[in-house]
């Protein structure tokens, strides 16, 4: 692989989603606003929140990938992106909808979810300490 690209690989929870050499540069959502990779870019890391990632390639032109929360990792020309879901496609007001309607609801039930297994656990944290007091 020359110097002056990139081998990008996209990683889910039980698969790799993608893996493309000879990338030119790569956009990322994080939670700073966008954050942009070349090739020279000193390695790094970044907290990804659901978005959009972009990477270009010379044979495939800007490539879109739609990306719930994870995290970035650049190594020298290899870079690394772990995140929980990830969808691929070219229609890029179609991916930024599928952001919107499935990643974005998914944290919310999940937020509501914890909210209530917090409520549960004190619930019984309380009766369990008022157990010790009889």
């Amino acid at each position: 692989m020359p110097l002056s690209l990139m081998h990008l690989k996209v990683l889910l929870p039980f698969e790799i989603f993608l893996e493309k050499s000879s990338v030119a540069r790569i956009v990322a959502d994080t939670r700073a606003g966008s954050y942009g990779l070349l090739p020279q870019r000193l390695d790094c890391t970044a907290a990804l929140t659901p978005g959009i990632l972009m990477y270009e390639t010379e044979a495939d032109g800007q490539v879109f990938l739609a990306v719930d929360e994870g995290v970035l990792v650049k190594a020298g020309a290899e870079v690394l992106v772990s995140v929980r879901r990830a969808v691929g496609g070219t229609d890029l007001q179609h991916l930024h909808e599928l952001v919107a309607q499935q990643f974005l609801d998914v944290d919310e039930h999940e937020r509501d979810a914890r909210f209530t297994m917090a409520r549960l656990e004190s619930g019984f944290l309380r009766r369990f300490a008022a157990l010790g007091h009889e």
